[in-house]
């Protein structure tokens, strides 16, 4: 066979391989799921132990999202260029090292130091898995795929979650972690046998015995071989500069605009998912049933992700993820209102998580489609990175306002303000950018 277009897989019915990748995708997004929210499950611990006051344990909060930022932007970068599958396999031996080390440390210090290096991991993670389902999904399901792998993440806490409130209840906040080293170095066999190298991705960069490697993905996914190489495209001098090429005139208004949005929302987010468990202790609770509600507040995030992905099948992505961000604002409200019994707190946290994450799965989609093969994982990695500085600032400056005093009617109304302010800037995005095909 012949092909005349780098975009093979577009228009071809997607495999039974392809869904199996497409799950892969799904389970390393919830390995992610788990190892942020693993602090956030260990802080009621963390911070009886070590006798540490809000504001510094919402520093310790914090570093595993500065490591993601930071993963997220570098680690996207070299996605781009040495490719999607080793930069995954780096990711998970990074994540699974830094897990494994905080079960050794004895001093804040220490565990704000394997934090930031869990979260280099998680980020660059983010990046490439993006990446992964876009690339190996057709036009017709390229949304839906991308919508599965986001809400992976919700799914990871779930089940982490409820995992960690069997451990906490037998053992300290250390077994926490033991437990996400386990499975995320599970996922390393799984991914060198099973995840082959982006076909897109080979196509573009033009690695030596290209056409070997095409036609072995080609083969592991179930489609044709090729005789020949597709011709390169106009695309091909993006190869050379992907950070120059996400901020030339074709795409900085989108990568602005959508990093912004992202910005905004994520400190909004991350202050129910940062400060949750240690609100819910504070009002009386065991920690054990902090965590419970934490994972309620992960279901709904699954299940707004889901619908989100449905409903893209009838509505446009950005009008969807402009009214979720408008919800989430509203929502964190009634969370601010204060709730008397574990069954409210649960439904609130249900009702935010559900709006809050059906608009990070749409901001998802919106990325996989804004940029082009050669910059996606470059473009998702900017725009996760620079917009996780919204996930490291939220818990601290949530910190601050209990600090000085405020209450938490007060902290969350203007914590809400970030989704609000975002569903106005997303709306600016031209809706062409967010229904273009994404190759």
């Amino acid at each position: 066979m012949t092909a005349h277009s780098p975009s093979l897989l577009g228009s071809r019915p997607m495999t039974t391989m392809q869904v199996i990748i497409v799950a892969i995708t799904i389970g390393l997004t919830a390995l992610d799921g788990y190892d942020v929210l693993a602090i956030s499950f260990a802080s009621p611990g963390i911070a009886k132990e070590w006798g540490i006051d809000r504001a510094a344990l919402g520093v310790v909060l914090s570093m595993e999202l500065l490591g993601m930022a930071l993963g997220s932007v570098f680690l996207g970068g070299i996605a781009d260029r040495i490719g999607r599958r080793n930069t995954v396999l780096a990711c998970l031996m990074i994540m699974s090292t830094g897990m494994a080390m905080v079960t050794t440390v004895k001093s804040v210090e220490l565990l704000c130091i394997w934090r930031v290096l869990t979260g280099l991991g998680i980020g660059g993670m983010l990046a490439a898995g993006n990446a992964i389902a876009t690339e190996f999904s057709n036009n017709r399901h390229r949304d839906l795929s991308v919508a599965l792998m986001a809400i992976g993440y919700p799914v990871g806490a779930v089940l982490g979650g409820s995992i960690a409130a069997i451990l906490l209840k037998g053992s300290d906040w250390r077994t926490v972690f033991t437990f996400g080293a386990i499975v995320t170095a599970v996922f390393l066999p799984i991914v060198y046998f099973a995840l082959p190298e982006s076909v897109s991705w080979l196509l573009d960069r033009r690695p030596s015995n290209v056409l070997e490697r095409v036609n072995h993905s080609l083969k592991r996914i179930g489609h044709p071989i090729l005789d020949q190489l597709p011709d390169l495209n106009a695309r091909t001098d993006q190869r050379r500069a992907p950070w120059i090429e996400i901020f030339r005139p074709a795409l900085a208004s989108t990568t602005i605009l959508v990093t912004l949005t992202y910005f905004l929302h994520i400190t909004t987010f991350y202050f129910i998912l940062k400060w949750v468990p240690k609100i819910v202790v504070d009002m009386g609770f065991a920690p054990s049933s902090a965590a419970g509600v934490l994972v309620w507040a992960n279901v709904g995030g699954a299940l707004g992700g889901a619908t989100l992905g449905i409903l893209t099948a009838r509505f446009g992505v950005k009008t969807l993820t402009v009214t979720f961000l408008a919800g989430a604002s509203v929502l964190l409200g009634w969370f601010g209102q204060g709730q008397t019994t574990l069954a409210d707190l649960s439904l609130v946290c249900a009702a935010a998580g559900f709006c809050g994450n059906a608009a990070i799965v749409g901001l998802y989609g919106v990325v996989a489609r804004a940029f082009p093969t050669p910059v996606r994982a470059s473009g998702t990695g900017f725009v996760v990175g620079v917009g996780r500085g919204g996930a490291v600032l939220g818990p601290i400056f949530a910190g601050l306002l209990f600090k000085s005093g405020f209450g938490l009617q007060t902290v969350a109304c203007i914590m809400g303000m970030g989704s609000l302010i975002g569903a106005f800037v997303l709306a600016m995005l031209p809706n062409r950018v967010a229904t273009q095909s994404s190759d």
